[in-house]
């Protein structure tokens, strides 16, 4: 029987999406002129061009959409990112590696007694918003973990983000594949040596804050800000799927481990 050998046909539906920034505004144009624009709606798949910040952008912007998504570099670390070349993209579209990464979802309440959902591909972060440290208490499963921990904040990070905030505070890089969830302290006054721990990626943390009138804290979920936190709850989201293509070689997992390294 002689082998199939014919190619898998490449996306006809292509859309760009750009930052705002010059170099992603100049890439816009030229791709789209030379491979078409496509509603987002209606895209087989989603070229994003910027940095790291704005393919988070456009993963929340297409998180209940069934549609990969295929950085192209135009900012600055573009950790998430693929070289940018515009030749023969629908060919690098077709042979690229697929990731799928599932975000945390945050529940939060502050001391209104108002709550607040949102989802974060990276972390969800507790930051101090006064002068004064945090006092945070911490749970996993309904069991208390800390009493108290004394810290600028904490934040809990799934592997995709174990790079970004979570890899400054010196928390650890987490393979993609390995099920767990980083929790890290920033800056911890009080247990002064406690840099966290890895968690099953099906852990709940909850943070209590206290003494929140006179210690104010802010979570934020990748950067969607909840001001004067009483308590947040951390959890990862199954049900979201975000799809994100690489380049042959260069996959998320390849990454992770070439991070470590660096």
């Amino acid at each position: 029987m002689t082998p199939n050998t014919t190619p898998p046909p490449q996306p006809e539906r292509i859309a760009f999406v750009a930052s705002g920034a010059p170099l992603a505004q100049e890439a816009l144009e030229r791709l789209s002129k030379r491979y078409g624009q496509t509603p987002v709606d209606a895209a087989q798949v989603i070229v994003a061009l910027g940095g790291d910040g704005f393919m988070l952008q456009t993963l929340h912007m297409v998180e209940r959409l069934d549609v990969p998504v295929y950085g192209m570099n135009r900012g600055t670390v573009g950790f998430l990112m693929n070289e940018y070349i515009e030749d023969d993209l629908p060919s690098r579209l077709v042979s690229a590696e697929e990731a799928i990464i599932n975000p945390l979802a945050m529940t939060a309440e502050n001391t209104a007694g108002e709550r607040f959902d949102g989802l974060a591909i990276n972390e969800v972060s507790l930051l101090r918003s006064g002068p004064q440290a945090a006092k945070l208490r911490i749970s996993v499963d309904g069991k208390m973990r800390m009493s108290e921990l004394v810290c600028d904040g904490a934040l809990v990070a799934t592997p995709a983000g174990s790079t970004a905030y979570n890899y400054s505070a010196h928390g650890p890089i987490v393979p993609i594949g390995s099920g767990v969830l980083a929790l890290t302290a920033i800056a911890p006054f009080r247990p002064r040596r406690w840099r966290g721990a890895l968690l099953p990626k099906a852990a709940v943390v909850r943070f209590d804050v206290i003494d929140a009138e006179r210690r104010p804290v802010q979570a934020a979920a990748d950067s969607q800000p909840v001001n004067d936190v009483a308590w947040a709850e951390v959890r990862s989201e199954p049900e979201v799927e975000h799809r994100i293509l690489f380049d042959p070689g260069h996959g998320l997992e390849e990454r992770l481990i070439r991070e470590q390294f660096a």
